[in-house]
């Protein structure tokens, strides 16, 4: 494809060179000057705020895409965690749940930590999915197992903080990006941002401790490959 595909239209800049701004942004924890700099570095000369557009128009676009492609694809043992993070001084909990793969299957931001919210993750997570999960695992929050009676009884569910330290470490990546931007700006600024990072890093998300480098190589190049034919670039 060329920058004249419908989706890049009245853009200036052509389809490779915005594509290659938002896999930087979302794809690394960069802030919008850091890939406004890496691109002046190449000769392209572009604002950071032209930037934040792309990375929100097209970036929506493509976790969109990326979700469509893998659904039905991603593991059947759901972990489920939650996180404070503070946002203007109110706190708010990033609910988040990853498969026995580490890859984020749903991420919500909800203002409370209470059996309510898990029960809007769950649902979130079921129409989803499409399917209820062979087991969940959690901490010892009681929200989740009083939510799991109401939303999926027949589902094993297994509660223990030792067992779930693949959905916290999930997190991670959003904590870094919350230093790198200085905190997110509201509700809305962090769900937006999640739902498109987290499917980008899933397409990106391979266990390279466990697998032969040239293996690793070949899922990097094939994961690069497929950006590119989302990206339409």
């Amino acid at each position: 494809m060329t920058d004249r595909d419908p989706l890049y239209r009245r853009h200036r800049f052509p389809a490779e060179i915005i594509a290659h701004a938002v896999w930087l942004y979302f794809r690394f924890p960069l802030s919008l000057r850091m890939v406004e700099d890496l691109l002046a570095a190449r000769g392209i000369i572009v604002s950071h705020q032209t930037v934040r557009l792309w990375a929100e128009k097209f970036g929506r676009h493509f976790a969109k895409d990326i979700r469509r492609r893998s659904s039905g694809q991603l593991g059947d043992k759901w972990h489920l965690d939650e996180v404070v993070i503070s946002i203007r001084g109110k706190k708010h909990w990033l609910w988040r749940a990853v498969d026995q793969d580490g890859f984020v299957l749903e991420v919500l931001v909800q203002s409370r930590r209470n059996a309510k919210a898990a029960k809007r993750l769950m649902r979130k997570l079921l129409k989803g999915q499409g399917r209820s999960p062979r087991v969940m695992i959690t901490d010892k929050l009681r929200s989740y197992a009083a939510a799991k009676r109401e939303i999926m009884p027949g589902v094993e569910h297994r509660s223990h903080k030792g067992l779930n330290n693949r959905a916290e470490n999930s997190h991670q990546p959003v904590r870094r990006r919350e230093r790198i931007m200085k905190r997110f700006k509201s509700q809305r600024h962090l769900q937006r941002f999640v739902s498109i990072h987290d499917p980008i890093a899933n397409l990106f998300h391979i266990p390279r401790h466990d697998i032969p480098s040239n293996h690793y190589r070949e899922l990097r190049s094939a994961a690069m490959n497929l950006w590119a034919k989302i990206a339409r670039a």
